[in-house]
């Protein structure tokens, strides 16, 4: 099996079908296309039918898409419980996932995942809302699931949102200025903490 990712420290789509390959313990080989370099293009064509990273090779299979390489590997690593059993949590991790797939853009253009850096700057309005979104979200699931992450155990709904705790600090986004009374906070920081993120740091920022 083979994951195909870009730049560590910029690619947020690729961090996260990354961390969830990382969690089934499986096996794997990482490929590293380059962002932002002359030929990326060429080099993109190589590996992805969308021209783009992440990609997954599983023998002749050709995954692309970060949401459906996840949805892939929760089915091909069961054992990995990926998704919790509960139906109803992983109705709900599945929604905040595709959420977060599909939404936040104003988040997403203006604070780029940047790992190397630190910075406070202001945010527009429209940011803002989808702070104060993503705060209602990530204290809805933790308060229905008990913690300590969004559905109780590790799940793809925490793969999407890793890349958003790192905005968070790289920015200087405080979630207590949102509306979080510290649930939130604690949680975006315990995503930063977790063995196979840190790992991911590492290799970013080496």
């Amino acid at each position: 099996m083979e994951i195909v990712v870009g730049t560590k420290k910029w690619s947020s789509w690729s961090l996260r079908p990354w961390l969830a390959l990382k969690h089934t313990g499986a096996d794997f080989k990482e490929t590293l296309v380059e962002l932002r370099q002359v030929g990326q293009a060429d080099e993109l064509a190589k590996h992805s039918p969308s021209h783009l990273v992440p990609v997954l090779k599983d023998g002749d299979l050709v995954v692309w898409d970060s949401l459906a390489i996840c949805e892939y590997l929760h089915e091909k690593f069961p054992q990995a419980r990926l998704w919790p059993a509960d139906p109803t949590l992983r109705a709900l991790g599945r929604s905040a996932a595709a959420e977060m797939h599909s939404g936040f853009s104003s988040l997403r253009g203006e604070c780029p995942m940047e790992l190397e850096t630190r910075k406070t700057v202001a945010i527009s309005e429209a940011t803002q809302n989808d702070v104060r979104r993503i705060v209602e979200r990530w204290n809805q699931l933790l308060k229905r699931s008990g913690g300590p992450f969004l559905l109780g155990e590790w799940s793809i709904a925490d793969a999407f949102y890793t890349p958003v705790a790192t905005r968070f600090r790289t920015y200087g986004v405080h979630l207590s200025d949102y509306g979080d009374a510290g649930l939130a906070g604690s949680y975006g920081e315990r995503l930063l903490e977790t063995p196979e993120y840190l790992a991911w740091e590492a290799d970013a920022l080496a």
